[in-house]
């Protein structure tokens, strides 16, 4: 394998990242209608399955988009403090961008959870809030040697599990209803890897009292999906693990060494985070992002990145991946029409073309119809957008 010349901007981040935001919004194709309608059909019991988030322990491809997109903020960021360094910028402005971009992020993420809601719904794990809770402590990660990264990743890790393996189990006479689970839910599970099960956890007991602190409709009794705000925390790893993979595609002198440090170090992850939950050390959630699947997931995305890396960067066909470039380059629009203007299409669909427009294939198919016009819309606009240069920033 030659070596090439590293460009400034790789288009494997780019195209990766914009596989991750396809993703995302092909949730519109609601393959569990089409598998529901179509019980017989192993081919969209499996797409079902891998758009979906597992009830619990386990992956699925979906699983894999959170964990992508925050590895990727990792990947970008030794590109943009050289960036940054170049243009001139001292320490303040640079600063002062980082928290700006940081609180831009958590806001967001709040109103896009918010809309259509009686009042603001302060919530803080989805995906903008979650990386913008931890982004000023990776950027401050981003000046310290390599080192000093894994040491903070392994902290993390480490005091992350402590604070969950400490936490006292449900005793006999636990209130299953102040968790929104049942005490015989099958995927509870069992001996030691029970600190980690649905609402009955550390991070959901932190919740209960910070979420309160909000103005709400209601008390915050638990998390409907078992989804907690602490998760951040290991977000940072995934997020630490993406600043180191973005040192070493920045420095690399050799192509073929990093394509292998890469696949090495993204294989070496899986089998740690496999191992950890089937030994019961600490189970594999990426609801509650444990430690395991902080692993689990990095490593894909070590994997995910050396593939892409290979085929756009190494053997330069980034062309066959035109529509994800233009995803990818524009992520925080992508985000933003996929979370506003789905409703719109489909009233003005409803309204110009034909009230059952979504029909013309039968009940069954009915959610790939109106899926594909709103991914065509939304495309539409982001490739425009890309073809005029116009790219939406933070």
């Amino acid at each position: 394998m030659p070596n090439v010349p590293l460009p400034t901007r790789l288009a494997s981040v780019d195209i990766y990242r914009g596989f991750v935001m396809f993703l995302m919004m092909a949730e519109v194709w609601e393959f569990g209608h089409v598998a529901k309608a179509f019980p017989d059909s192993g081919f969209w019991a499996f797409l079902h399955f891998h758009q979906s988030h597992v009830p619990w322990v386990g992956c699925s491809l979906h699983d894999l988009i959170q964990p992508s997109f925050s590895f990727l903020v990792g990947v970008a960021l030794p590109y943009s403090l050289a960036s940054r360094q170049a243009s001139g910028q001292n320490n303040w402005q640079v600063w002062g961008h980082t928290f700006r971009r940081a609180l831009i992020l958590i806001l967001l993420g709040i109103f896009l959870r918010s809309m259509y809601a009686k009042q603001t719904n302060f919530t803080f794990e989805d995906t903008l809030t979650q990386i913008g809770l931890g982004y000023v402590f990776l950027f401050a990660l981003g000046w310290a040697k390599e080192r000093w990264q894994w040491i903070a990743f392994a902290g993390i890790l480490l005091a992350y599990w402590a604070l969950f393996a400490i936490y006292p189990l449900p005793g006999p006479d636990f209130n299953w209803a102040e968790a929104g689970v049942a005490a015989d839910w099958p995927h509870h599970a069992q001996g030691f890897a029970a600190h980690w099960n649905k609402n009955t956890n550390a991070a959901w007991a932190f919740d209960r009292w910070f979420l309160n602190l909000f103005p709400r409709e209601n008390v915050f009794r638990f998390n409907g999906g078992g989804y907690a705000t602490l998760s951040f925390i290991p977000t940072l790893g995934t997020m630490i693990l993406g600043l180191i993979a973005g040192q070493w595609l920045k420095t690399a002198e050799s192509t073929r060494l990093l394509l292998r440090k890469l696949l090495l170090f993204g294989l070496v992850f899986l089998a740690v985070g496999f191992l950890l939950s089937i030994l019961g050390i600490c189970p594999n959630v990426k609801r509650i992002w444990t430690p395991s699947w902080t692993l689990f997931s990095g490593g894909w995305c070590f994997i995910l990145l050396a593939g892409f890396y290979y085929i756009a960067d190494l053997k330069q066909q980034g062309s066959w991946f035109y529509v994800f470039k233009v995803l990818g380059m524009n992520s925080i629009a992508a985000y933003v029409l996929a979370h506003t203007v789905i409703g719109f299409i489909d009233s003005s669909f409803r309204i110009n073309v034909h009230p059952q427009y979504d029909m013309i294939f039968g009940e069954g198919y009915r959610t790939l119809v109106s899926g594909t016009v709103f991914l065509a819309m939304q495309f539409l606009v982001l490739n425009w957008m890309y073809r005029k240069r116009i790219f939406v920033k933070i």
